[in-house]
């Protein structure tokens, strides 16, 4: 079974399939919460103050948002899909706000702003300007904005898998679907189900995406992490 549940049409480039709710992006909503959590709460809670206010972006299940809530953070999470947020409001302390991260707009500041996922990689230019644009209207003027990044050669060594759990996330190919921009397939395999995604990504080399934090308002204060993936940016003076 496949669908899009009930969040709209599936966007140009973006599609998914496997069992039950599918967002417009290509994701499985089961797909996200049986995946484990990495190191995101440990790189955040390195990068933020202690207690911090921090509104997270593109949420999905809320396999982040929980451990920060759990570490005294106060979470604000944000996704565009109801059956997300009904999986993040099982997580006791979370305030959850459905809405399109680009459309979003709190008339509130905020002393961390988080965008994970690579969301940063959005295959329009156009949806990238608005994600920082919308990170830079929320964050305080003594606050951060952290960013995921993908990895330098993420869309060269492949196919690459690694275990989830019980299961397995497989990287199949990237193509290329216009000028700097590829076409990314990723599998889920798991003894019981199987999904796969397909979704737009754009490559943005450290100068690239510097410039694209200064469109919006933002300056690289530094990398978090020697591979690059983590960065923490601060508002422009």
């Amino acid at each position: 079974m496949s669908g899009h549940g009930t969040d709209g049409q599936a966007r140009k480039g973006y599609r998914g399939t496997g069992p039950g709710a599918i967002t417009p992006d290509g994701c499985a909503v089961e797909v996200w919460e049986r995946l484990p959590v990495g190191d995101e709460p440990d790189v955040i809670e390195r990068a933020a103050p202690a207690g911090a206010s921090i509104l997270e972006l593109g949420c999905g299940t809320g396999r982040v948002t929980g451990p920060l809530v759990r570490r005294g953070f106060a979470v604000t999470a944000v996704d565009e899909s109801a059956e997300m947020l009904e999986r993040v409001r099982r997580v006791p302390g979370a305030r959850t706000v459905r809405s399109s991260i680009e459309r979003l707009d709190l008339g509130e500041r905020f002393d961390v702003v988080l965008l994970g996922s690579f969301l940063v990689h959005a295959g329009d230019p156009e949806v990238r300007r608005g994600l920082l644009r919308t990170c830079r209207r929320h964050v305080a003027a003594g606050g951060c904005v952290l960013v995921q990044r993908e990895g330098a050669d993420w869309h060269e060594r492949l196919p690459r898998e690694r275990r989830i759990g019980d299961g397995l996330s497989r990287v199949v190919s990237a193509e290329p679907a216009g000028p700097g921009v590829n076409s990314v397939h990723v599998e889920y395999v798991f003894p019981d189900a199987r999904w796969t995604q397909t979704f737009l990504s754009r490559p943005l080399t450290p100068e690239a995406f510097e410039h694209a934090l200064g469109e919006a308002g933002l300056t690289l204060d530094r990398y978090l992490t020697e591979d690059g993936t983590w960065a923490r940016a601060r508002p422009a003076s």
